[in-house]
């Protein structure tokens, strides 16, 4: 949050009683307040996914202070992995780790996520979105998915990044979320760095390597062992 608490501009908001920005699942109230007038039908508002610009950047890790002081620098840095992710309520689990660089690609290819109110459509469709870069891509995104496979041919596997694929809205048979997200991904970060570093342990399945039993870490968490 200390990246967008100045310099910021909000927009597709929903504002608390007292002018605050209201957040999905963060804020204690679980209506808001003011909004585009939803609020009154007692429905979440359609404004509820906050965006933000920081300075003329449409990225605020600038203001971050967790960032690394190297993260522009013009001789590049090295990157160990990427993460894909989408919005799905069911099937998806939190997070997986591709067997190798083609199948990271077949995971970005094939990424779908639930619509929002954020986007047109309907909310909780489904809509297949490769890359996350189907509304950006200026040419065919067969030639898209072919660059990067280029990039695995030609490239170091040792050096290769590892990918990976997120998904931080499964929900129980309740309709809540399982994991509870927000500061808490972290813990999944720290496992994919631990892979990064061959520490963490994994377990291969059909879809993809996931956390061994234990290995990511949950401590003080209320999550039993089968959500």
């Amino acid at each position: 949050m200390a990246a967008v608490e100045k310099n910021t501009v909000f927009t597709n908001c929903a504002l608390t009683d007292d002018g605050d920005i209201w957040w999905e699942g963060m804020t204690p109230s679980r209506r808001p307040t003011r909004s585009t007038g939803t609020a009154r039908t007692g429905r979440p508002p359609r404004t509820i996914r906050p965006r933000t610009r920081t300075r003329a950047s449409p990225c605020t890790a600038g203001q971050a202070p967790s960032i690394a002081p190297n993260w522009e620098d013009p001789a590049g840095v090295p990157i160990d992995a990427f993460l894909f992710g989408g919005r799905r309520a069911t099937v998806v689990p939190l997070v997986r780790e591709a067997f190798d660089w083609e199948h990271g690609v077949f995971l970005g290819a094939t990424m779908s996520s639930e619509q929002t109110a954020a986007a047109f459509g309907k909310v909780g469709q489904l809509r297949f979105d490769p890359f996350a870069m189907l509304p950006f891509c200026g040419y065919n995104m067969a030639d898209y998915f072919e660059h990067w496979l280029d990039i695995g041919r030609k490239g170091d596997t040792d050096k290769l990044p590892r990918i990976f694929h997120v998904n931080w809205f499964r929900k129980d048979a309740d309709g809540k979320f399982i994991w509870p997200g927000f500061g808490e991904n972290s813990r999944v970060l720290e496992w994919i760095f631990r892979r990064c570093d061959g520490e963490a342990e994994a377990v291969d399945t059909p879809i993809g390597r996931v956390p061994a039993p234990g290995s990511l870490k949950t401590d003080g968490l209320d999550l039993p062992d089968e959500r």
